[in-house]
């Protein structure tokens, strides 16, 4: 008898591809299906929960779809990867980016076990699966634009946060924290990341390791040499860097 070696996750919104895969796993007894979810923010949940060693991942899925499940998860947290789509442009963006492997729908056996078998491979040979995922989700928020919203998991909870909710920013050690009405909001990620991610007509950075909804800020309070208070709408004061106030200066000017 075979033992278990991996345990599996499979995340789709649709039940018939996750019965397939669950199918086709079921001649594999050196992987254990751990868990079986139908939503994103039930994945976050449960690949936390679980820790498995495989996900099978579905890329189109409403509210939270296959990458914002992995940018949702702690760095530590992140499997080794195979998704899962309908849609041959995501698919090979997935596969080029140094995803294990995808699998299109519907699944055709064979090209499950030439998948599953290069994942098991490299489960084996290369376990750390989680630096090549940080590393392509890092490519991944670079190519996508502003961002419409920002994954925030506390506990086993998965919350949205809209940019245009977002008051300030400011780093956190390895996490930036969103303060949007009076609450805050821990992302993981870098200030550099996240600015680039936000509508530079809308944001700025004011210090190193702060960045402003310039639409929530009340005044700016001259300070010394070239610096300003910058005084939020909620009360909050941070201090620009002479380097970073002429920006702020400009947008502010334009708003007026």
């Amino acid at each position: 008898m075979t033992a278990v070696r991996f345990r599996a996750v499979i995340v789709d919104d649709e039940p018939l591809p996750r019965e397939r895969i669950a199918t086709l796993l079921s001649s594999h007894p050196e992987v254990e299906i751990a868990a079986e979810c139908g939503d994103g923010a039930e994945a976050v949940r449960v690949i936390a929960e679980t820790r498995p060693d495989l996900l099978f991942l579905d890329i189109q899925m409403p509210e939270l779809d296959g990458f914002e499940v992995l940018e949702a998860l702690d760095g530590d947290q992140l499997p080794a990867v195979i998704f899962v789509t309908a849609f041959d442009e995501y698919a090979v963006r997935a596969f080029e980016v140094s995803a294990i492997d995808y699998l299109l729908k519907p699944i055709d056996p064979a090209r499950f076990e030439q998948a599953l078998g290069r994942a098991l491979q490299r489960m084996t040979t290369s376990p750390d699966a989680g630096g090549e995922l940080l590393s392509f989700l890092s490519r991944w928020r670079a190519q996508r634009g502003f961002a419409a919203r920002f994954v925030v998991r506390s506990g086993g909870k998965v919350t949205f946060v809209r940019p245009q909710d977002v008051d300030w920013i400011d780093a956190a050690g390895n996490y930036v924290r969103l303060h949007s009405g009076g609450r805050q909001h821990l992302v993981r990620e870098t200030m550099k990341s996240i600015e680039s991610r936000l509508d530079p007509e809308i944001f700025v950075r004011v210090h190193r390791s702060a960045i402003v909804n310039i639409d929530r800020v009340a005044s700016l309070e001259p300070y010394f040499h070239g610096e300003y208070v910058v005084v939020m709408r909620d009360g909050s004061k941070l201090t620009s860097s002479r380097s970073h106030s002429g920006r702020l200066r400009t947008l502010l000017k334009s708003e007026s």
